[in-house]
């Protein structure tokens, strides 16, 4: 009787450790593991090509989810339905704006949601289907057949006045060759003018790197998976080249003499995916373009890169760091904070606390992202 029992004990616990497992899987897969998400599909007119699955949507310029799927309408070619998933608080209605942005040549095209008027309802589904917002007919636009528009516009006002241009190149250069027989004359009339107003010469600016850390890994944390690294959000006033300085008003100025070697995004960006290379547990790692499976995706949103002037003053990193797994769900987040003593405030110094900020929170970001991963 009492071997009876055992066996009808054990049988309840792994009936109820199976129902909790569904219960959790369900949950997450519903949820995404981390709070609710409303779904809405944005149908284009037009081409969005380069958006892809993972891509930021923005509300007003404030992120505010994901694209998660993308499908070709069945009744007209021209169609495209996009899906994506949003914070449920984003008032969206009838009336916002949809289009496809690109930060700069080079960024990843997003989705972007803009406006509605506060006295038009908000926008619902129907019949069970996510609600649909219906984007301008030119809001998908390939921007670069805008940039052809403008090229051939270019050319025409080159072709009409060709003969105008060729006199004006021709008087150009009988003055550089003017310039050139005479420079030393110029060079000294403009030292004189510099001595005759005070001014002094100004010194070179210098151009700044950062250090990818090699992050050790244990053997057991080697999932072989493909990541990817999408391009970082952040404002537009951190995205910088120059150092930025953040007083304790919360003013900012930039730092002379010195600068990055590429914008703060794109610099934190290439150094993240060399941390994640040096940490060699990775199948690949790359940016979206780099044609890579999105089996994993570390989506980085950069509060700040800065030198607090304080007293003390100190280098500050921080950012938040977002696993969005293949079917558009947010698998796992976290807030990475890092700081460094700065010991003067000139380039070489500045720089050097913030590569010291860096290197740990990448540092942080590759563990934890083995950890979940």
């Amino acid at each position: 009787m009492e071997t009876r029992a055992r066996y009808i004990l054990v049988g309840l616990f792994v009936l109820v450790a199976g129902m909790a497992g569904f219960g959790f899987v369900y949950w997450l897969h519903a949820t995404g593991g981390l709070g609710a998400r409303a779904v809405y599909r944005v149908r284009f007119e037009d081409s969005i090509s380069g958006l892809l699955m993972g891509a930021a949507v923005s509300f007003n310029g404030i992120r505010v989810g994901e694209v998660t799927n993308l499908q070709l309408s069945a009744e007209n070619p021209k169609q495209v339905f996009v899906t994506i998933a949003i914070d449920p608080a984003t008032p969206l209605r009838t009336d916002t704006k949809a289009r496809i942005d690109v930060q700069g040549l080079m960024g990843s095209p997003s989705v972007a949601l803009e406006g509605g008027s506060p006295g038009l309802p908000v926008l619902k589904g129907v019949l069970g289907e996510p609600p649909l917002l219906i984007a301008d007919a030119s809001a998908g636009r390939d921007f670069t057949q805008a940039a052809r528009q403008v090229l051939g516009r270019i050319d025409k006002i080159l072709s009409d006045n060709s003969d105008q241009l060729h006199d004006a190149i021709a008087n150009l250069d009988t003055f550089s060759s003017a310039l050139s027989r005479n420079a030393g004359r110029v060079d000294g009339i403009l030292a004189g003018l510099e001595k005759m107003t005070g001014g002094e010469s100004k010194s070179p600016t210098q151009t700044f790197d950062l250090t990818a850390p090699r992050v050790l890994v244990p053997p057991s944390k080697k999932p072989g998976k493909q990541l990817v690294i999408a391009d970082p959000t952040t404002l537009v006033a951190n995205d910088t080249q120059r150092i930025i300085l953040r007083a304790s008003d919360g003013g900012t100025s930039f730092l002379d003499n010195g600068q990055w070697a590429d914008s703060a995004s794109k610099l934190l960006q290439a150094k993240i995916i060399q941390s994640f290379e040096n940490a060699n547990f990775l199948a690949a790692v790359g940016r979206p373009s780099d044609g890579l499976s999105n089996e994993s995706q570390i989506l980085i949103d950069l509060h700040r890169f800065e030198i607090s002037v304080g007293p003390p003053a100190k280098a500050e990193l921080e950012f938040m760091a977002k696993i969005l797994t293949q079917n558009g769900k947010i698998a796992d987040s976290k807030l990475f904070r890092a700081e460094a003593p700065v010991s003067a405030m000139d380039p070489a110094s500045a720089t050097r606390a913030l590569n010291e900020a860096f290197i740990q929170g990448a540092t942080e970001l590759v563990q934890w992202t083995a950890q979940k991963l």
